[in-house]
């Protein structure tokens, strides 16, 4: 089981040479094995990873899961390149009550208006499926648990496992207790903080959204965005062994994101880096 990084910023792309060493494409991860590939979010890092699965060929089951559809999640996914193959059979899964819905909801983005791209124009054979907070789904090998996140519009995280080993993807989310409630401020966290620390508990990696430091949390409570500080509370109280820091804010150039490592390095329990594309954590080795 590896998880590569595809798409590391938030809100917008902003490639250039301030960002080419973390990277500038928005959320966009892999999760894989021999045998099956589940791509989380279609930022613009989509793009490179449907080039290295057209390179491979169509040898491995291919599932989509989109945390929401903000433009920065979704706008890859028509450039995507296994989705203008007749021959792949791609399942796509969206936040949404029925697969209908979910077909729906991604044909207002690839509408000819919004994009050229018309969803029903689209070569490959697409399976929508619909996503519901603990509903859970198999994924080829892989159970994958959606997760009622903190973002306007509603937003799900991902937990997936193999039974040997299991990645959470949080983002885009906010902290799940008020400000000097919580996990954060050493107090018993409110229902949903729980449940999320219990699908927490003891994953091998976390991948989390901490856009904002804490004084730009102060000032933006209401966008939807965490903190490095609260993504290292739930971790350390969830035992998980591995936290990435996710999400990178825009404006953050390569030398912030070093400011914000280099706080971090060294620390234990658990082990905290920042998200870099084409960084891979292969969780046998």
């Amino acid at each position: 089981m590896k998880l590569r990084f595809w798409g590391v910023r938030g809100s917008i792309p902003v490639p250039g040479p301030q960002t080419s060493r973390y990277g500038g494409n928005t959320s966009c991860i892999e999760v894989s094995n021999d045998e099956h590939v589940l791509v989380l979010d279609c930022g613009t890092g989509a793009r490179e990873l449907g080039h290295q699965l057209l390179m491979e060929g169509p040898r491995r089951g291919l599932d989509i899961f989109f945390t929401h559809l903000h433009v920065d999640h979704v706008f890859g996914f028509p450039f995507f390149g296994p989705i203008f193959a007749p021959s792949r059979r791609i399942n796509v899964s969206v936040p949404a009550h029925s697969p209908d819905e979910c077909r729906d909801l991604l044909a207002r983005f690839l509408n000819g208006v919004n994009h050229p791209l018309r969803l029903h124009l689209i070569p490959a054979e697409l399976r929508f499926g619909n996503t519901r907070p603990g509903k859970k789904r198999e994924s080829g090998p892989f159970l994958v648990t959606p997760i009622r996140l903190n973002h306007p519009g509603g937003s799900l995280g991902y937990r997936v496992t193999d039974g040997k080993h299991t990645v959470l993807y949080l983002t885009d989310t906010a902290p799940l207790a008020k400000v000097g409630e919580g996990i954060a401020s050493g107090i018993r966290p409110p229902d949903h903080e729980r449940t999320v620390l219990a699908e927490m508990e003891g994953a091998d990696v976390v991948v989390m959204d901490t856009m904002f430091s804490w004084e730009e949390y102060l000032e933006k409570m209401t966008w939807g965005h965490a903190y490095p500080e609260y993504g290292v509370a739930l971790a350390k109280a969830a035992q998980v062994k591995h936290l990435v820091l996710f999400h990178h804010a825009p404006t953050s150039s390569d030398e912030d994101l070093d400011m914000l490592a280099r706080k971090w390095d060294g620390h234990t329990e658990p082990t905290v880096t920042l998200a870099r594309e084409g960084v891979v954590i292969d969780l046998e080795g």
